[in-house]
């Protein structure tokens, strides 16, 4: 038997629904990309790449393959998701590729990491 659900409210409260309206269509198109950062960024390995590519600033595949212990293959398949996504950027020096952090999604990518700075000041205090 399915259960139905109903709001008991007594009235609309009209300002409130029209505010939030009007502010999801001022930030539509910032929550859709950071839905798609999320969503992308929501593999643990892409996560760690990130994490890793951030930290040391530039990174190759082979110090990401040698530090996470994937095969490189494996490495570069999360790579061309996180380019393709726009988060990441590559650049070719002699033969070898690194890897960025893409400037439009720094700010978002700075966020997602601040959980865990904030975790590890927690866990030394």
């Amino acid at each position: 038997m399915k259960s139905e659900e109903n709001c008991i409210r007594g009235c609309a409260n009209v300002n409130l629904i029209n505010r939030g309206i009007n502010i999801l269509e001022e930030i539509s198109n910032d929550i859709i990309r950071t839905s798609q950062i999320l969503n992308i960024a929501g593999n643990e390995t892409r996560l760690k790449i990130l994490y890793l590519v951030k930290t040391e600033t530039k990174i190759c595949v082979c110090d990401l393959s040698d530090i996470l212990g994937i095969s490189i293959s494996a490495i570069s398949q999360q790579l061309r998701k996180l380019k393709e996504s726009k988060l990441l950027r590559s650049e070719k020096i002699g033969q070898t590729i690194y890897y960025h952090i893409n400037s439009e999604s720094r700010d978002i990518i700075e966020h997602v990491f601040m959980l865990f700075n904030t975790s590890i000041i927690q866990k030394t205090a």
